[in-house]
């Protein structure tokens, strides 16, 4: 579990290329879990109230110049989530990071600080934006993007990075073992994440 404060001033520390879409601070408790589907991330496309929508990149992790109108790969486009919206941590008790949020209130390229209350992540703090939307997140879950976290509802990496079963595990979850140094180099540190700096903690 996680108690989470929404933040209103720190969506341009996270990804220059994103804007805030309001201003309102609170709180509560919530859950996390996480995913890594390599599609493109809902808050690249045009939406109301966002100036400067999430960057993306093309099958071979080069930022699109064209990235909003650009198709998702994982409906047949040329656009796929950039790996460097991997999480990375700043000490042991502050990390960095992305997610996907509820559908029902989209909060696109708003900030949250996520303070982690059981598990090995017990007393961590987290800091992501939400750069994707879930029509499987729930209004108090938040998907943290980490790569090797399972693809969920869409699978782009096996056409983006060619990724196999045996390696990137299950299609909710991701591997239970520590697979991370098979993977793309670009993608091994953020993989890592899971197992270095949440200590494999499983959903806190």
């Amino acid at each position: 579990m996680a108690y989470l404060t929404r933040l209103a001033a720190l969506a341009a520390l996270l990804a220059s290329s994103a804007s805030i879409v309001s201003a309102v601070d609170d709180s509560g408790s919530g859950k996390t879990t996480r995913y890594w589907d390599c599609c493109k991330p809902s808050c690249s496309w045009s939406r109301p109230g966002l100036t400067s929508p999430v960057k993306t990149c093309d099958i071979d992790d080069k930022p699109l110049a064209n990235g909003v109108e650009a198709q998702s790969g994982c409906q047949g486009g040329t656009s796929f989530a950039c790996s460097d919206q991997s999480p990375w941590a700043i000490s042991d008790d502050l990390a960095y990071g992305f997610a996907a949020v509820t559908s029902s209130n989209p909060a696109c390229c708003q900030c949250f600080k996520l303070t982690f209350t059981d598990g090995p992540v017990k007393g961590k703090n987290m800091i992501v934006q939400a750069t994707n939307i879930g029509d499987d997140v729930d209004g108090t879950q938040f998907d943290l993007a980490i790569p090797g976290g399972g693809f969920g509802l869409f699978d782009g990496c096996s056409k983006q990075w060619g990724a196999t079963s045996d390696v990137w595990g299950a299609q909710y979850g991701g591997p239970s073992t520590n697979t991370c140094p098979k993977f793309p180099s670009k993608l091994q540190k953020g993989c890592g994440f899971r197992w270095d700096w949440m200590k494999g903690a499983d959903n806190p």
